[in-house]
């Protein structure tokens, strides 16, 4: 019997992130056109590195333009040992982070998930019901001891594929059983909803910065001809238009390669994965965000679209004043003229 863990660190960095593009294994029972159908991953390197004594094999990969995945995989001789694999954890992180930080990420920007399996073994998963207990501390990284019921609504969510493999989800990890080892495509699909998780909290990160830009806007007092506002204002709502295609353009992409998954093995366990990520929330929350700042965009284009009106009709009301002095000044030039 085998037992390793893989885990999961996917950051934004803001070196561009360039590779060969990785070969993905044939996956169960999934549609002929799953391979074009989910995001390129690019392989960068791979290295070796000590965790706690152990050695263990971190791949560098990552999804263009700016999402970098640090992929560790090491050997535990007993995944069970709650304490043990606990720290294995604290330290592959520390590594991790490292190296994030060295190719321009942010810790704060980041995305970890552990993903624990066991293969290699005869008989039915239920074997190791047992440690039902461990196993859902480690889905939650939680070092103290659950409640029962706790651990139980933890072991509820899992799904199967054939009568001797298993797959138990949580938000912070996953367990996967499988005898014959069958487990790459599955790390790849946990990869996926995580990548969807973080571009979400970019998205969101970046949408609150505009929003705030917009109210700044909003709150300012209009200023009667002031083009540096006007052009302040105009720019404001070039920025809005700009991150509002480039959200919804990112939102049809994701929400696009998702379905294209399938309704088979791989697009139940997205299903339910998505759903411990709350993805849905993040999708509605975002979603809210854009309707406020397209309601903020109209707002602004009206009070622009006020200011330009009325900017123009004083400029009319000058010039006519203007052309009234001008003509007052050549009547009194002409009275002179005629009366010398």
């Amino acid at each position: 019997m085998k037992q390793q863990l893989t885990l999961l660190v996917l950051g934004e960095v803001s070196r561009a992130v360039r590779g060969e593009i990785f070969q993905r294994q044939p996956l169960k029972s999934a549609p002929h056109y799953f391979e074009i159908s989910v995001p390129n991953q690019v392989v960068i390197s791979e290295e070796k590195i000590f965790a706690d004594g152990a050695e263990a094999i971190m791949q560098l990969k990552g999804y263009p333009p700016d999402i970098l995945v640090l992929q560790t995989t090491i050997e535990v001789p007993d995944i069970f040992d709650q304490k043990k694999v606990s720290e294995l954890e604290d330290h592959i992180l520390e590594e991790s982070y490292k190296i994030l930080k060295e190719r321009g990420g942010r810790k704060e920007a980041s995305e970890t998930y552990s993903i624990f399996c066991v293969t290699g073994y005869s008989g039915d998963p239920d074997q190791f019901a047992g440690h039902a207990d461990v196993i859902a501390a480690l889905l939650k990284s939680e070092k103290a001891r659950l409640d029962p019921e706790e651990v139980a609504y933890t072991m509820s969510a899992q799904i199967k594929y054939g009568n001797n493999d298993a797959a138990v989800l949580d938000w912070d990890g996953a367990f996967l059983f499988d005898p014959e080892g069958d487990i790459e495509a599955s790390i790849e699909l946990l990869t996926l909803a995580n990548l969807q998780l973080l571009r979400y909290r970019i998205l969101d990160r970046h949408l609150d910065d505009r929003l705030e830009q917009m109210k700044h806007l909003v709150k300012t007092p209009p200023k009667r001809f002031s083009l540096r506002r006007d052009k302040e204002v105009e720019n404001g709502l070039r920025g809005i238009i700009k991150s509002r295609m480039e959200s919804i353009q990112q939102f049809q992409a994701i929400e696009r390669d998702i379905k294209l998954i399938g309704d088979w093995y791989f697009a139940r366990l997205y299903d339910m994965t998505s759903k411990k990520l709350k993805l849905n929330e993040w999708r509605n929350s975002i979603r809210e965000k854009l309707d406020s700042i397209e309601g903020i965009y109209n707002m602004v284009a009206e009070n622009l679209t006020i200011s330009t009106k009325d900017r123009a009709e004083w400029i009319q009301i000058i010039a006519f004043f203007i052309l009234q002095i001008g003509w007052l000044v050549l009547i009194v030039l002409e009275f002179f003229y005629f009366t010398k």
